[in-house]
């Protein structure tokens, strides 16, 4: 009987396994400045003492010169308007603490880096401004996903709105018809429905309230030729 060959085990190693290697050779190398005081600074090439390297809050060690890293964060933020800045190290997925470089880099640099971090998180979310010409703060809606957002109060002048339209509450009408209001009795008449947990019809703008029964409400008014009513005659409370 001839005899089977066994193709050979390729040696590969994982990411996770790379990813340590690179941070032996990281500690091999902190270990070396610590005995001769100096390092190499990988942007400039340059052989720096190790109280001028540059330290991203044990993140990650790669050798950068403060001044070399300076340089770098100002191209990122004063040029590419950039919020998350990584790390210039080859292949490294860290990046830049700010907090880290608060000390290095001039405060007017700092500032500027921290409005770009301000805007990224708010533009990752559903925002609005308040409606008060003299107060206008923006708010953001950090509760994504949970449910669409109506009703809001502003945290600053404590005035209330609506989150969807962008103007002051409507109690009672819906943003389409928030337009519409045209004095006190209009409003007045918003906040009763409201209060009295009243639904007005989509299409007629007759007010119903549900005592008990299904949320399903057919429309009495859906034959004369002036009814609106959406979804045929039907819709929910």
């Amino acid at each position: 009987m001839g005899s089977s060959l066994q193709k050979p085990i390729e040696n590969r190693e994982c990411p996770r396994q790379e990813k340590e290697n690179l941070r032996q050779e990281e500690i091999k190398e902190e270990e070396l400045e610590d005995i001769d005081g100096t390092f190499t600074c990988d942007i400039c090439i340059e052989p720096m003492s190790v109280n001028n390297k540059f330290k991203n809050n044990n993140l990650c060690t790669h050798p950068f010169c403060q001044d070399c890293t300076v340089k770098y964060i100002e191209v990122k933020v004063r040029d590419n308007n950039t919020a998350k800045i990584e790390c210039p190290g080859l292949h490294c997925e860290q990046f830049l603490d700010p907090f880290a470089c608060k000390h290095t880099i001039p405060s007017s640099l700092f500032l500027k880096w921290c409005d770009h971090l301000c805007e990224d998180y708010v533009l990752g979310f559903e925002r609005s401004y308040c409606p008060n010409r003299n107060c206008m703060a923006v708010m953001v809606n950090e509760c994504e996903g949970i449910g669409r957002v109506k009703k809001a109060q502003c945290p600053k002048c404590k005035q209330w709105f609506c989150f969807q339209c962008k103007l002051a509450w409507h109690a009672g009408y819906r943003c389409e018809e928030s337009g519409n209001l045209r004095d006190r009795n209009d409003i007045a008449f918003g906040k009763l429905l409201e209060k009295m947990n009243w639904t007005r019809c989509p299409g007629c703008g007759n007010c119903i309230e549900r005592k008990k029964g299904c949320r399903i409400m057919f429309c009495r008014f859906i034959f004369l030729s002036l009814c609106l009513c959406i979804f045929s005659n039907r819709y929910l409370l």
